[in-house]
Order: structure tokens, then C-alpha cells, then sequence
């Protein structure tokens, strides 16, 4: 089944897709995430290379990126969790300023931004071990057919 031009997400209260929805101009993903720089290998000093985002990608009512604010809030080596709370204070703070946000499903076509060498994206990731699918960056979520929403992380 061919990847469709608009890729269901399905919100999951409380989850990997909690803070999605929809908002009086279109639609939005909004998440604090981690992500390790393209290449690394990782040894015993990953908690300085663990880097925290908070990420807030928006989208027209029909699914096309219109922009995505993506901040770097710190390292696991300075605090993990300080930091994820330091994320999430900016989160919160930009989608307070979304007019008229809903939380729910929303349905996005593929895009891609870098931000520190790191993807954060919707990536066609198809091949022949898996078959068709695409990618949620630096998050890993999988989306596959029946398309229906539904992801596997």
C-alpha cells in the first residue's frame, strides 16, 4: 500500500502524541524530544551527548508544513530531568500562543527540517526489509499501512 499524500497521527492522550491537534490556522505537533548527533558513538559519555528539544511543527488545514520552532534545552549530563522541565516551560509558553488549540488527530504530509545537524521530520523511510513507511525524527515513531494513525515506536 503506497504511502498516501496525508499521513494520519492519531493523538494518544498522556503519550508520544499527546500535544497534537489542530488550531484556528491548521494543525500542530508539539513535543519535548531527545535526540544523539548524526553519527556519534555513543560510550560512556552519551548523557553529554543526549541533547533535549522541545519541538512545535505547524501545519496548513491541509497538511503542509508551515514552520516548526525547535529549541535546544540542554544535555542529559546537566540534569535530565531539569532540563525536560526546562522544554516543557517553552513548550507550554508556544502553545498558549496557538489561537484556539484543540487536541486530537491530525493528518500531515512528509516534510523535514535540520536543526544541529539533527532531523526533526516526517521521512519516507521505505525499503524492501519493511516495505512502505515513513518516520517520525528524531522521535522514532513509525507510521505504517493500513495508514490508519496508529505508530509504532
Amino acid at each position: 500500500m503506497p504511502i498516501p499524500d496525508l499521513i494520519p497521527i492519531m493523538h494518544e492522550p498522556d503519550y508520544h502524541t499527546g500535544q497534537i491537534g489542530r488550531y484556528a490556522d491548521g494543525q500542530f505537533f508539539a513535543c519535548v524530544t531527545a535526540a544523539f548527533p548524526e553519527g556519534l558513538q555513543v560510550g560512556d559519555d552519551w548523557p553529554e551527548h543526549k541533547r533535549w528539544y522541545a519541538v512545535l511543527h505547524r501545519f496548513d488545514r491541509d497538511g503542509h508544513h508551515q514552520g516548526s520552532e525547535v529549541w535546544y534545552a540542554g544535555t542529559t549530563a546537566q540534569g535530565e530531568q531539569d532540563v525536560i522541565d526546562r522544554a516543557d516551560r517553552v513548550l507550554t509558553g508556544w502553545l498558549s500562543e496557538l489561537p484556539q488549540p484543540t487536541l486530537g488527530d491530525i493528518a500531515v504530509r512528509l516534510f523535514s527540517v535540520e536543526v544541529d545537524g539533527i532531523v526533526f521530520g516526517l521521512v519516507d523511510e521505505s525499503d524492501d526489509e519493511y516495505g512502505e513507511h515513513v518516520e517520525l525524527y528524531p522521535n522514532q515513531l513509525g507510521f505504517y499501512p493500513p495508514w490508519d494513525g496508529e505508530y509504532d515506536t
